[in-house]
């Protein structure tokens, strides 16, 4: 058996970020919800490795999500369901290792959300199953956890809190997080609460022109739509009075229809996951989290029924596009000094525009990118970067490929992608660095 030899993780120093001991840590998830309840070992070794050869580093999954899942030996009593039988709980114990294995840590949701909202977890029951949990994986060494699971705050506030006090009294130092309603963050709800170590939003999975599709997953009045502006809720999160890491924990999926209930809109695409991707982390979230249709719910088999859609089974998107790309994007951030980093959309004099046009410029002392999703001309104002000579590459997001360009120095540069492709999508990203 291989040993956890990663240090803990921890929040920053300046209350944005992660960091495994003394290194940054940036958060590459994916969304595997039904990993636990539709996986064999084998496949679900499969599944591990494929995430962790493409730099996936938080695998979110869930224990519970839906019924009959319940069943009397976590503690909720015999009036719920028995489905969950011991030998579940020994699986997920096996599922936990293998990850410890390959170094990729869980994050891991006791229940979905509608348990809560539904009252069938609620004050009288969730002691008893947020001890059962709390003993079973005190000593797991690679787990986060996640509670909510796409459920607004107040639909249990105070469950969610008991349930967070206790699973933080067995492990203190083991992260902890929310899940939470489409087009919300936890920030809504629990940003004053010590349990709470980082912010998870979710801005999927509509388009701008979305706002009121007449769903149960429509948004109350008093919220604010930001469309497609995911990095909108970066910026609300980190102007909290209390700063914490917040990231985009379910944006659009790969392969999901626009506005997700209705599989005669256009999918959700590649270009979209790194649009998604680039705008949130240059906004300063501290990672991201993927998503794919077919992943989540692990689809098995064309013939049989599915949830929004799903064209592929899960094996065939495994090898989907935008689960390979969101490693240059990691890469790119763990090459410099992010943690000390900030958006700097000051520096643009020219060319910030709106929505699709939008130009996110994160940078640091020694270095500047710029993600460019049309391929649209702007200026930078490198005066602030005075006698520093700055090496500037094109990195095409699709493939990590770089492009020399020329050395700048200070003063104004005018700037433009170098291509248009064919496709839909002309995104880039200029690198500037010392």
């Amino acid at each position: 058996m291989k040993d956890w030899k990663k240090d803990r993780l921890h929040v920053s120093e300046n209350g944005k970020y992660l960091m495994e001991g003394d290194h940054p840590f940036f958060w590459l998830g994916d969304t595997a919800w039904l990993m636990l309840h539709k996986l064999e070992e084998e496949d679900l070794r499969i599944y591990l490795r494929n995430r962790k050869e493409k730099g996936f580093n938080v695998i979110q999954t869930t224990l519970i999500h839906k019924l009959p899942d319940l069943q009397t030996g976590t503690g909720l009593g015999p009036g719920v369901k028995n489905a969950l039988v011991p030998e579940y709980w020994d699986f997920v114990d096996r599922a936990l290792q293998i990850a410890e294995e390959m170094e990729l840590y869980i994050g891991l949701l006791p229940a979905w959300g509608s348990f809560v909202k539904a009252n069938i977890l609620n004050l009288e029951n969730i002691d008893a199953y947020a001890h059962f949990l709390g003993k079973r994986f005190q000593k797991r060494q690679n787990l986060i956890w996640i509670l909510g699971g796409d459920v607004r705050g107040d639909a249990g506030y105070e469950v969610f809190c008991r349930e967070a006090e206790i699973l933080k009294s067995y492990n203190p130092e083991r992260l902890m997080t929310f899940h939470p309603f489409g087009r919300t963050s936890s920030s809504l709800w629990f940003q004053n609460q010590s349990w709470l170590d980082l912010n998870l939003f979710q801005s999927g999975h509509r388009r701008y022109d979305q706002e009121h599709l007449g769903e149960w997953d429509d948004n109350r009045k008093q919220e604010i739509f930001f469309g497609e502006d995911n990095w909108k809720y970066v910026e609300r999160d980190h102007n909290c009075p209390v700063c914490k890491p917040t990231l985009d924990g379910e944006p659009s999926y790969e392969g999901i229809p626009q506005g997700l209930h209705n599989p005669r809109n256009p999918y959700w695409e590649e270009w979209d996951v790194r649009r998604y991707a680039y705008w949130s982390v240059f906004a300063g979230a501290a990672g991201h989290t993927y998503g794919n249709n077919a992943i989540m719910q692990f689809h098995q088999d064309k013939k049989l029924p599915c949830a929004y859609g799903a064209r592929e089974t899960w094996k065939d998107a495994l090898h989907h596009s935008g689960s390979a790309q969101l490693q240059y994007l990691k890469g790119l951030m763990e090459s410099v000094d992010f943690v000390h980093g900030k958006p700097m959309d000051c520096l643009l004099c020219f060319g910030q525009k709106e929505r699709y046009h939008r130009i996110a410029v994160f940078a640091g002392e020694d270095y500047i990118f710029c993600y460019d999703y049309s391929g649209d001309e702007f200026m930078l104002d490198l005066r602030a970067y005075e006698g520093q000579s700055l090496d500037a590459w094109w990195m095409n997001p699709q493939d990590g490929t770089y492009s020399y360009i020329d050395t700048l120095k200070g003063g104004q540069k005018w700037l433009a992608s170098p291509t248009a492709r064919k496709g839909p999508a002309n995104d880039w990203v200029l690198v500037l660095r010392k």
